[in-house]
């Protein structure tokens, strides 16, 4: 039976994978499970990419070592397929702001409006009263500024908003899409969830182990601390390729801009601010938020605390990319990426640094697993496996 199997993976095609991130993980995952061989390179000393973690020695803290991993969606499948590999304990994500020395809720709802305006509106009246403070000639916001002053108005905009943002891009509002601040809602009930995803949890045991037990096959081999050369993907029948798009191109059209993020890290007896994330969105301060780790993780009790200083700064070539920029000179640069990677032979483009988007994780497994699908579509009938799924200049 053994040499059997073994000639059953011997005649499957061969499959390199750039990244041993949930995009890597994910495809590797399940083509092992069609018998294809893998061959996952990842350059770092760990997988998970920067949903990576584990234990704190001095603490016993579980660490997200690359800034804070909240798991949310509302994918069914994406939900049912991430339980399969550890259990998700219950968590909400209830972020906290401090501004001017006081302390509030986000995202915006109707606590935070009654607080900062020392008001008890109802719903209905908090709504009225957003309106009214909102600025109504700008009928077609265009940057993050103009969306702001259109729906929260000048006072919550400079309170929340305009520092906070200004430290996390590097750049005025003024000077970013209107785009950024759709994603924060303005909410006129007391909910203070931060995700309106209809599941949310935690890992029990950590992304890192997540991803260990998805590579965990016979038909899977991870390389790490080995970097992928573009002359070894003729090595492999077709190569999924999750990392930095400009570098596959020895940066021919420049470097891509990306946001780093830098943590400063302290260790505390008991417990330092009593909640997972707060934001401080003074400019005058330096970091951007102060994230406590063990509140990541509430069934678990620890004597001692670790905590992060979040610095957000212009990442350099040394630097691990956090947030794509994507403003008119990048997208211009990513236009002549994508063109270039559409004229690659069996070469697959995924996950975050290979479209050069900004994605959840479970934004980046449901894409992933669409991916794998597609593959095995593409295998059955015969057809050429596109450079994309999806369109990153979308």
């Amino acid at each position: 039976m053994a040499t059997v199997h073994h000639e059953r993976f011997r005649l499957k095609k061969r499959i390199g994978i750039v990244g041993a991130g949930f995009s890597g993980a994910v495809i590797a995952h399940e083509l092992a499970q069609r018998d294809y061989r893998i061959d996952i390179f990842e350059s770092r000393s760990h997988v998970a990419g920067n949903c990576h973690s584990e234990r704190d020695a001095e603490t016993g803290v579980m660490v997200h070592v690359y800034g804070p991993h909240i798991f949310h969606t509302s994918n069914e499948r994406v939900w049912e397929y991430v339980q399969r590999f550890d259990e998700f304990m219950p968590f909400v994500n209830r972020v906290k702001a401090i501004t001017k020395g006081r302390v509030f809720s986000l995202p915006v709802n109707l606590l935070t409006i009654n607080q900062f305006f020392g008001k008890t509106f109802n719903p209905r009246e908090a709504e009225e009263f957003m309106a009214s403070i909102g600025d109504q000639s700008i009928t077609d916001p265009q940057t993050f500024e103009e969306q702001a002053l259109r729906f929260v108005g000048r006072d919550l905009y400079e309170a929340f908003f305009k520092g906070y943002t200004t430290k996390q891009w590097g750049m005025h509002p003024s000077e970013l899409p209107a785009s950024i601040l759709r994603r924060l809602p303005v909410r006129f009930n007391y909910d203070d969830n931060y995700y309106p995803s209809k599941y949310q949890g935690m890992p029990k045991n950590g992304y890192t182990y997540i991803v260990e037990k998805m590579l965990d096959h016979p038909a899977i081999k991870v390389h790490l601390n080995t970097s992928f050369e573009r002359s070894m993907a003729a090595d492999y029948d077709h190569l999924f390729y999750s990392g930095p798009i400009d570098t596959w191109f020895n940066h021919s059209q420049g470097r891509l801009g990306y946001r780093t993020l830098d943590f400063e890290t302290e260790r505390h007896v008991g417990d330092y601010q009593g909640n997972p994330v707060i934001n401080y969105c003074d400019e005058d301060v330096p970091w951007t938020r102060i994230s406590e780790h063990k509140h990541f993780s509430p069934w678990e009790t620890h004597e001692r605390s670790l905590i992060y200083k979040e610095y957000s700064r212009f990442c350099e070539e040394t630097d691990i990319p956090y947030y794509p920029i994507r403003l008119a000179k990048e997208k211009t640069q990513l236009k002549q990426y994508v063109e270039l990677a559409s004229a690659e032979r069996d070469t697959t483009f995924i996950g975050r640094l290979g479209t050069y988007r900004y994605l959840d994780m479970h934004i980046t497994i449901a894409e992933a697993l669409d991916v794998a699908d597609r593959f095995l579509a593409c295998e059955a009938g015969g057809e050429e496996m596109p450079a994309f799924m999806v369109n990153p200049l979308g």
